[in-house]
């Protein structure tokens, strides 16, 4: 039975819903039933305002229009007046305003008029209110000298019968600035061109509105790290995507809509060229563990079958310019059909434990963990090259919290932590397939979960989600070389396969800092076979750090291991090249170091490690 809150605007039968569907408590909803003052001011100061409506076939498409602030005001109580350029051929909800009427015929909507979500947005201040109202009156208004043009000035009055303002999470900052819009159709295909497929892996944001029928419209902003918006098919029934919903207020205003009427029409603002892709769609709420069966980590998610889309080039009559991301951004959420991983249907109650049977610190932010497994046939055989995945929801997730600016990434972190196995497969595990009781983990303490760990006893028990990755290295015929460049604990991929490869045709580049050293000296101790087939490049200034490390980097040098004291460059790179048998490269760096390798290197096969599992 589902239920209303008591006030003045009930909840719908679609989002009293998905407060039950998200185990929500009642609540009343805060929208205002007028334009409020704070909206009106919103509205008038906000360089951009998205809209969103119904065509004829009754689909929601969504648009963006603005450029500067002051192209929207209020002009009464609870009514808008907007006035701003458009592209009349090609923008959907133009043709569904306004159809095949005139330019410059004055419409006038007959009773209740014509349903219009809305979102004022100031990307450079991270301020945003909703608006949903009726349109009033609308005409177009021919600009410029080419009177036969696709842009328009369209003048539009819509009375406002609902405000809310919203939150500033996952809104990355944009200095919005005015373009003139020279609007080129590229497709109108369901099946997206290559150019939109390219600006959906690099959208941060995107406008999405959805209805409740006939009696409601609802149009807001979905943002994050840029590619949150995961393409897992594209044919020509129709592209099919998929987004996370983050941590937000939990008024489930859209998805409330979603659960009425599955239909989602959506925009995607380029907001480097000026392009957009207009995209509407059968809609799917995923919670929970259908969620995580397509977009892993996930406990709440959006699948939409694009019906009926449109790429335009330079569209927009505007640009931005990038400011700050949010600091509320989690990490990509890969689809699972885009990387191997271990199960999304593993949760904690059926995963296998592992217990901590041994620690030992390399650096004072470096240790090596040795783990146990509970059940050692339940999650199958580990491979060198492989990661592990382990839960610590059960120990740290403190629940819902609507936000926290002492921690902003915490809200929706899943807790779940893969770490690269730094021990080789066992000789009985590799020639009879019998899985290995034991792992071992050599893990940089960067972050919460990490530095917890670190405050654990021998005997502390944690549940293993599984085991997987692919970075494994191909066996070399006689002659051949593997050269590998790794910085810091991007060791550890090579650590797990010495036992299967032949260590004289290895070529280690290693970077570390000299704070690090502790993990080199470790290393050299356990696999003295690979000194003489490293090239060591330690950095850092020897002030910055105490008495043990100057002493540990004395014995690194007393080993015979060939050391530079200076960062790795290009020219490092060209000499692995000059030998003979080298025809790819193997990495495990961080972000600065991958691209200044991949330029170094461009034209040559370089397989790497990523670290967004």
């Amino acid at each position: 039975m589902p239920f209303y809150a008591v006030c003045d605007m009930p909840w719908h039968e679609g989002e009293a819903e998905m407060h039950r569907r998200m185990h929500l408590p009642k609540q009343e909803n805060p929208s205002s039933p007028f334009l409020s003052p704070g909206a009106g001011y919103m509205v008038q100061h906000a360089p951009l305002l998205a809209l969103g409506t119904l065509d004829e076939q009754k689909r929601p498409w969504t648009t963006v229009w603005g450029g500067k602030a002051g192209f929207a005001r209020p002009i009464a109580e609870s009514a808008i007046a907007i006035s701003a350029l458009v592209d009349r051929r090609y923008d959907p909800v133009i043709q569904a305003l306004l159809g095949k009427r005139r330019d410059d015929e004055l419409v006038t909507d007959k009773g209740e008029g014509r349903m219009i979500g809305g979102l004022a947005i100031d990307l450079e201040t991270r301020r945003r209110v909703k608006l949903y109202g009726r349109k009033l009156a609308m005409a177009l208004e021919k600009v410029g000298k080419k009177k036969d043009g696709p842009v328009r000035q369209v003048h539009m009055a819509v009375r406002i019968d609902e405000s809310l303002s919203n939150c500033p999470k996952y809104l990355n900052k944009k200095y919005i600035i005015p373009s003139i819009p020279k609007p080129n159709l590229i497709s109108d295909s369901a099946q997206l061109p290559p150019q939109a497929i390219s600006l959906l892996k690099k959208a941060d944001l995107f406008f999405i509105s959805s209805s409740n029928g006939m009696k409601d419209m609802d149009t807001n902003h979905r943002g994050g790290p840029q590619g949150f918006v995961r393409l897992i098919s594209n044919n020509e029934s129709g592209a099919v995507l998929v987004y996370p919903e983050y941590s937000g207020n939990r008024l489930y205003q859209t998805l409330g809509n979603l659960q009425t009427t599955p239909l989602a029409g959506i925009t995607v603002p380029d907001f480097d060229t000026g392009d957009v892709l207009y995209l509407t769609g059968k809609s799917q709420v995923l919670v929970e563990k259908e969620a995580a069966l397509i977009l892993p980590s996930s406990n709440l998610a959006v699948k939409v079958t694009i019906t009926s889309s449109l790429f335009v080039q330079n569209g927009l009559s505007f640009k931005g310019i990038l400011g700050e991301r949010s600091p509320y951004n989690p990490p990509v959420r890969y689809a699972i059909t885009e990387k191997t991983t271990p199960s999304a249907a593993i949760t904690d109650q059926n995963a296998n434990y592992v217990t901590l049977v041994n620690k030992t610190e390399l650096t004072p932010s470096i240790a090596r963990f040795r783990f146990r497994l509970n059940d050692p046939f339940a999650s199958g055989v580990w491979k060198p090259g492989q990661y592990a995945t382990l839960s610590f929801v059960n120990d740290l997730d403190v629940g819902y919290s609507h936000m926290r600016d002492d921690d902003p990434k915490s809200l929706n972190d899943d807790y779940l932590r893969t770490f690269t196995i730094s021990s080789p497969q066992s000789k009985q595990s590799l020639e009879t397939d019998k899985p290995d009781e034991e792992f071992e983990l050599t893990i940089r303490r960067v972050g919460r979960v990490t530095k917890y760990l670190f405050e654990q006893d021998l005997g502390f028990k944690v549940p293993l989600r599984g085991f997987g990755g692919e970075f494994r290295f191909e066996r070399k015929q006689p002659g051949g070389l593997f050269p590998f460049i790794a910085s810091g604990i991007g060791i550890t991929p090579v650590l797990s396969q010495l036992s299967t490869m032949n260590v004289s045709q290895l070529r280690l580049l290693w970077s570390v800092g000299l704070e690090d050293i502790g993990l080199v000296t470790a290393t050299f101790e356990r696999y003295p076979q690979i000194i003489h087939s490293t090239t060591l490049f330690v950095t850092g200034k020897e002030a910055d750090v105490g008495e043990r490390e100057f002493n540990l980097l004395g014995g690194v040098v007393d080993s015979g291991v060939k050391i530079a004291r200076r960062r790795m460059e290009k020219s490092d790179a060209d000499d692995a090249n000059g030998e003979p048998g080298v025809d790819e490269w193997y990495m495990c760096v961080g972000p600065g170091l991958k691209k200044s390798i991949l330029n170094w290197l461009a034209g040559r096969r370089v397989l790497y490690e990523e670290f967004y599992y």
